[in-house]
């Protein structure tokens, strides 16, 4: 496949990818009780509300032509832990609603792939590439940093001397996301690819390689 053409690709599988991982969130606090989201324009599957240039662009990207496991996130969506049902566990489903749709994505495609012979290799390589890019999210994501979702859910069960410091680190939003990429980029590579690897192979029966 033309390489060009595969980079096409990749951002528009990128785009789904990101756009219904964060608009689960909007959904997920909706059904909390959380309007939040609605009233910012959040609850849609238009890419645009979603993507943040830097995270949700440039960084993967940049990742997949260096041929190096993708990664990424997108702008927070808002939501007001107050109005939520069930208190820092209902702040944990939120959380958990992105990086579970991206799971359910790769597992979806993944069996797919095991089960279904294709005449036609650059599907499969669309298909895999799919599993790769959502297996990547679901990682990245879990990571327990401030504002990544991994966070939220350590929220929940942590003790409230723990929680006072995972809010003071939140404030500073997405800035404290790109340094950490920036600074531990090659660590966080490393950690992904330890836990993609096995999954990979686990959903789609093949070996990936990097």
């Amino acid at each position: 496949m033309d390489s060009l053409l595969l980079i096409i690709i990749f951002i528009m599988l990128l785009l789904l990818s990101v756009t219904l991982h964060e608009a689960m969130h909007g959904y997920a606090s909706y059904w909390l009780g959380d309007d939040t989201a609605l009233h910012s324009g959040r609850l849609t599957l238009n890419p645009l509300a979603h993507i943040d240039p830097f995270m949700s662009l440039l960084l993967p990207v940049g990742l997949f032509i260096l041929g190096l496991p993708v990664f990424g996130g997108a702008k927070p969506v808002p939501f007001n832990p107050y109005r939520l049902r069930y208190g820092d566990w209902g702040q944990a489903i939120v959380a958990v609603a992105g990086p579970a749709t991206n799971l359910v994505l790769a597992v979806v495609t993944g069996i797919w792939l095991r089960f279904i012979d294709f005449p036609n290799e650059g599907f499969q390589t669309i298909l895999q590439l799919f599993v790769q890019i959502n297996l990547g999210f679901f990682i990245f994501n879990l990571i327990p940093i401030p504002p990544l979702d991994g966070s939220r859910i350590l929220y929940a069960v942590a003790p409230e001397s723990l929680k006072a410091s995972l809010r003071s680190v939140e404030r500073s939003g997405l800035l404290i996301i790109f340094a950490v990429v920036i600074l531990f980029s090659s660590v966080i590579s490393r950690v992904i690819i330890a836990i993609m690897k096995p999954l990979f192979e686990l959903i789609t029966g093949t070996r990936l390689t990097f």
